[in-house]
Order: C-alpha cells, then structure tokens, then sequence
C-alpha cells in the first residue's frame, strides 16, 4: 500500500511540473512560420532559445546539418528563410 501512496504522489508531482511548463515563444518575425513548420517536426523549438546567442556564421551549418545529417525534408527556398530568421534573431 506503502508503495502505491508514494507511486501516486510521484505522478501528481510530475503533473503539477509539466502543467507549469510553458510553450516556447519564438520572436515574430517572416521566417517564423517555416521554423514552426519545419523545425518543430522533428524537435522541440527549446533548442533554439537554449542555444542562444548562437553565432551567426554558425546557422546557416546547423540548418544544412539538419537537412543533410539528419534528412530533413526541407526545400532550398525554406532552408533559407530558416537561415535568415534564425541568425537575424537568435544570432549575435
């Protein structure tokens, strides 16, 4: 019974948690709507505020990572509207 209580306890514990946890809230700005799109695919948008500031130069690599290593399935045109709205906003 013991066990059950504390298993119970560890779970709603866990609820309230994630009920605090907010929606990443990206900068708005054109480009915005191809990273909802594309990015949130396969990931969480969180990367990209966690690993920012993020050089700029260094964009435009992690998008063609995402596309080559990883085989993301984004067009040229996408890929750089990704580019440009992450090193306009996120880069330094």
């Amino acid at each position: 019974m013991r066990t059950v209580l504390v298993a119970l306890a560890a779970a709603m514990l866990a609820v309230s948690t994630a009920a605090d946890e907010k929606p990443v809230q990206l900068k708005r700005a054109p480009g915005l709507d191809k990273v909802e799109t594309n990015c949130a695919a396969c990931h969480s948008l969180d990367y990209i505020e966690m690993n920012s500031p993020f050089p700029t130069a260094l964009w435009d690599a992690e998008v063609t990572k995402m596309i080559k290593a990883y085989g993301a399935p984004i067009d040229d045109v996408d890929a750089k509207s990704i580019a440009d709205y992450l090193k306009k906003n996120y880069g330094n």
